[in-house]
């Protein structure tokens, strides 16, 4: 996030898209609540009519997939209307001509036949955000998990950098994270493209200092994710090692993805439980949980956090900076020679300049938010005040295109995924807290009531839901959530595995599956349910 959670209490006006943020981030949804309480318009944009639309002022239900050009068009109307920053934009971004004359074509009209809503609500949303002193961006994976999901960010950031709204408090561009370590990844160099602190690993003065470090030559050229590790599996890729994911559940097209780990040599799994995952492993590692674990975590807002142990591990349990240490050390290889979780955190200190002034004993409380570049340092709440690190804000020139896979006479309907607010990622921990199965026992296909009528369907009816890719059985429910052909479920249950249908292509940059979108057929398999 560029700026903190505090500041979501303070926009004049919020748009949220791709977010179900009262379900995937209920405490932090608290505060748009307060903001709106004070007087703060919300748009919404989103396909399903989720908890967060019934808040909003202005709601708009877009077509999945259709985010570039709305947000194209609302930057459109915000410079035809001389609402965009002119002294902004001229001290502190480039390529502006550029876009303005991209977005020339990027009407009201042309955006509402992709997106099928009103172009008198998408000038109206526009208006608003343009005019606003304080507009503040909210987004989850309902932005990235597309095959456009880097120019869905991208066209988001357009539109702060039209409005100035990047480097101002109560305003900014805010990805809401998936998970509460995310953003401690990616610091960490938990992405294939970074070493730790977000320093490009195709920078040679970075090759040179990490390649100190481990003592031995570093590759001046991007690692590969997981898709490419997957996809080569059984050939330049023999070994894995997975830590704290169910790979086999979470993952897109799972019939490929389970193929792939079966042709592997040796495969090992870090986990808490004997996940999916963990059952086809060759060697399972007991990792502590959180309340067993002394470590660090990074929130959505950047800040550093302490993890304490609070009861001793169960069993064989251990921390896993420990399981990783000691498998580098038996494989023989320097430099992992850790005691403790201050020290692993200590060295990401010493390597990492948004870190640079952190250490063990200073983030006891939890007080500072990344950068931190020097002792003393107060911490940065928020991103880009006054200037932005490298330079100036790029505008960037975004074409619309469809998703990979759209609807046709075989596949007429759109399923998109999501989360439930009972069910934690694939119920790794909530399937096994007694209880949650009063709150959410099974999986249900949410089906428009129109829709269910038309297919001759009642709720509690099983149906066969096809793809390109394969079928799952699913019960179904009526939901006025999900438009007429849409269909919603949840990857959560392994008993109804969504993602056997999922994985039609990924997004060029990221490697990220499209989740979002995926045209599928709707049969039932059964008699009618009877009351």
């Amino acid at each position: 996030m560029s700026n903190p959670l505090v500041d979501m209490e303070k926009p004049d006006v919020i748009f949220a898209i791709g977010t179900n943020m009262t379900e995937c981030h209920p405490v932090a949804a608290l505060r748009l609540k307060k903001a709106i309480q004070r007087g703060a318009k919300m748009i919404v944009a989103d396909p399903r009519r989720i908890p967060l639309a019934e808040m909003a002022h202005l709601y708009l239900p877009i077509r999945v997939g259709s985010d570039v050009a709305l947000i194209s068009a609302m930057c459109h109307v915000i410079v035809r209307d001389g609402l965009q920053d002119h002294d902004y934009i001229a001290s502190r971004t480039r390529e502006s001509e550029a876009l303005f004359e991209h977005l020339e074509k990027c009407t009201p009209e042309w955006a509402a036949e992709i997106c099928q809503v009103p172009a008198a609500d998408i000038e109206q949303a526009a208006r608003w955000y343009g005019a606003a002193d304080r507009g503040a961006i909210y987004y989850t994976l309902g932005i990235t998990e597309h095959v456009c999901g880097v120019d869905n960010v991208q066209s988001l950031s357009n539109l702060a950098l039209l409005t100035g709204n990047l480097g101002k408090e109560g305003a900014g561009l805010n990805p809401m994270r998936g998970q509460n370590n995310v953003q401690g990844s990616g610091d960490a160099g938990g992405v294939p493209a970074n070493f730790p602190g977000f320093q490009s690993v195709t920078d040679p003065a970075n090759q040179e200092k990490f390649e100190k470090l481990y003592g031995k030559k570093v590759d001046l050229e991007k690692g590969i994710t997981k898709i490419t590790a997957l996809n080569r599996a059984g050939e330049q890729i023999r070994a894995m090692l997975i830590d704290g994911e169910n790979t086999v559940v979470s993952d897109a097209d799972r019939k490929h993805g389970e193929a792939q780990l079966r042709k592997l040599d040796h495969l090992v799994v870090i986990d808490l439980f004997l996940t999916e995952t963990a059952e086809m492993a060759d060697v399972v590692l007991p990792a502590t949980a959180w309340g067993e674990t002394d470590g660090s975590q990074v929130n959505t807002e950047r800040r550093v956090q302490r993890l304490r142990a609070a009861v001793p591990p169960q069993g064989q349990a251990k921390p896993d900076w420990w399981i990783i240490s000691q498998i580098a050390k038996r494989c023989g290889i320097p430099g992992f020679e850790f005691t403790s979780a201050a020290d692993v955190f200590n060295e990401l200190c010493s390597l990492s300049p948004i870190y640079a002034g952190l250490d063990w004993d200073l983030i006891e409380r939890g007080e500072y938010q990344w950068p931190v570049p020097h002792k003393g340092h107060p911490g940065t709440p928020v991103l880009h005040q006054g200037e932005f690190k490298n330079g100036r804000g790029i505008f960037k020139v975004i074409d619309y295109r469809p998703p990979a896979e759209t609807v046709s006479a075989s596949f007429p309907v759109w399923l998109t995924t999501g989360r439930r607010l009972q069910a934690y990622h694939t119920r790794t921990q909530t399937g096994r807290t007694a209880g949650i199965e009063y709150l959410l026992a099974e999986e249900l296909l949410e089906i428009h009531p129109d829709d269910m009528r038309e297919w001759k369907l009642q709720d509690g009816d099983t149906v066969n839901m096809s793809s390109s890719r394969g079928s799952v059985e699913v019960k179904v429910k009526a939901s006025a959530k999900s438009p007429r052909g849409t269909v919603f479920c949840s990857f959560s249950f392994n008993e109804v595995p969504v993602n056997f249908l999922i994985g039609g292509g990924f997004d060029p940059v990221t490697e990220t599956a499209e989740f979002k979108v995926c045209p599928v057929r709707i049969e039932r398999t059964a008699a009618p349910a009877r009351s």
